[in-house]
Formats: structure tokens, sequence, C-alpha cells
């Protein structure tokens, strides 16, 4: 029993993993928040399109030896105007228009890797190295974590009534402009926060997967967010747990445990709709038939059994 106790323990004994479990929780709390908002505008795509844009500002930064996050945050927020310019400037739709602009900075991005002498490893920005954090990493995600919270609690309804209705939101005098920015703000923000722990090309799971699955549970906007959170959450904890045990990435691991949330919660609930409406097909055919009438009772009580 003891030595049973001292492996499940094991993980927590080691400081890298604490730093590793505490970045992973503060990365999940403010991608689960705006992944709510993010499935819910649609704009899945944007967040995909901004980590994958934030590549060249890294390089950059490295280049002109500043902080990572500074050349990261100004390349997301760089491809968030473009986006937005372009869209409002062309009859192009912004989903094409966010797959021209992201992969241009990605292909530019991996251009620059590909003639910069990195001393350090840039590879870690593409797959994430949540390992190698040290605190002052986790207090810098802290701090965002904590400004994306605040943000929401302060401008979470009018974020809600802009996703719904724009033009609702605009005519009560809704400042629709500083919500649409501020809402990029917050995501590049979030992106650079999530960068250096699960890397731009896993960060977008994040991002989506919390949001989307919550959202088959639920049709209440604020038990989507409290789901979404602790669904997110739990899987990154467990999932850098998991990948101690079984001696693999945390990263992908984190992913991979979302995509089989995803998939069980998918198979629940259309198991569920599928049986609420055999359930109702029953109870219309006995209630238009005369002879079905006499049978409705013992048809439901076999159904329930």
């Amino acid at each position: 029993m003891d030595e049973l106790l001292k492996l499940i323990l094991e993980p927590f004994q080691f400081v890298f993993m604490q730093q590793a479990f505490v970045m992973a929780v503060l990365i999940a709390v403010p991608t689960a928040l705006l992944s709510c908002f993010l499935v819910l505008k649609g704009w899945s795509l944007m967040g995909d399109a901004i980590s994958h844009s934030v590549l060249p500002g890294v390089v950059l930064a490295h280049v002109l030896v500043i902080p990572y996050s500074i050349g990261a945050f100004v390349a997301g927020m760089f491809c968030a105007l473009a986006t937005g310019f372009l869209t409002e400037h062309s009859r192009i739709k912004e989903d094409t228009i966010m797959g021209v602009v992201f992969s241009g900075m990605f292909g530019l991005g991996i251009v620059l890797m590909t003639k910069v002498q990195a001393a350090v490893h840039l590879d870690h920005i593409l797959f994430g190295d949540i390992l190698g954090v040290d605190w002052h990493d986790v207090q810098e995600s802290a701090v965002i974590a904590m400004v994306v919270v605040l943000f929401m609690l302060f401008k979470g309804k009018d974020l809600l009534l802009f996703i719904f209705d724009k033009q609702h939101a605009k005519a009560i005098g809704l400042p629709v402009t500083f919500l649409h920015y501020g809402l990029l703000i917050i995501l590049s923000l979030t992106i650079v926060c999530a960068l250096k722990a699960v890397g731009m090309i896993l960060v977008i799971a994040m991002l989506i997967a919390p949001g989307a699955i919550a959202f088959m549970l639920t049709q209440s906007f604020l038990r989507m967010i409290v789901l979404s959170v602790f669904i997110a959450i739990n899987c990154a904890f467990f999932g850098i747990y998991l990948s101690f045990i079984i001696d693999s990435a945390p990263a992908p691991t984190i992913v991979m445990l979302m995509s089989a949330t995803f998939i069980c919660v998918f198979i629940y609930t259309s198991y569920k709709t599928r049986l609420t409406l055999l359930k109702e097909s029953v109870s219309i055919d006995c209630s238009s038939d005369p002879v079905k009438k006499t049978m409705k009772a013992p048809l439901r009580k076999s159904i329930t059994e």
C-alpha cells in the first residue's frame, strides 16, 4: 500500500513537475473562458491564425534580444488587425483572409528560423516545453490569466451580446469596436501565455475543445463557462500527470485527453438525443391512435424498464 501511494505521489516530488502542474492550470483557465466565446462566435480559426502567426515575432524577438512574449504579442496583433483591415476593404470572406494571413506569416517565420542560428531551441515555440518552464514563466502566465479573467468578469455580458447580435449591441450604445479589438487583444495575450508551455501548434486545441465539449452538454452560457473551465483544468492536470507515468510529451497528452473527452461526450449526447426523440415519437403515435392509446401506459413502462 505504501509503495502504491509513493508511486501515485511521485510526480509531485519534483520541482519541474510542480511548475508544470501550476502552469497547466494557469493556461487552462483563460483558454477555457475564451473557447466559449470563440465557439459561439465562430472564431475558432482566428485562434488558429494568431497562434501560427506569432512565429516571425518570436524569431525577430530572439534576434533583437527582447522577451519572446513581446515579439509574439506584436505579431499576433498584427495578424488580427491585418485580417480585420483586409476583411473590411475586400469582398473576400473573413475565414479565407485568415487562412492567407496566418499561412503567410507562418511561412515567414519558418524562413526566418532557417536563417537564424538560435542559441536556444525555437522548436519549443512550435511544440511547447512545459517541463522547461521556471517560476518566472509561471508568474508571467499568472498575470496574463488574471487580466483575461478580469476582462471577462467586467465585459463578459457585453461580449455575449456582441457575439449574438452585433447590430443590437451597437444600437444600445455598446462600444462594439472596443469589444471586437479587446477580444482580439485578450486572445493574443492568452496565446502568448500558452506559447512556451504547449506551443503554437497545440494551443488551438485548448482554445476550442473545452468550449465545444461544454456546448454539447448544456444550453446555459453560465453553465457552459463553468463546464469549460472544469474540463480544461482536469484535462491539463491529468494530462501532465499521465505524461509522467507513461513517459510521453505533456502537451500532446493534454490534447489527446481533450479529444477523448470530446468523443465520449459526443457519443453520450448523440445517444441521449436519439433516445429522447424515440420516446417522443412513441408518445405521439400512442396519443394519435385510439387503439394504441390503451397501450400507452404499458408501452411507456416497457421503455422505462
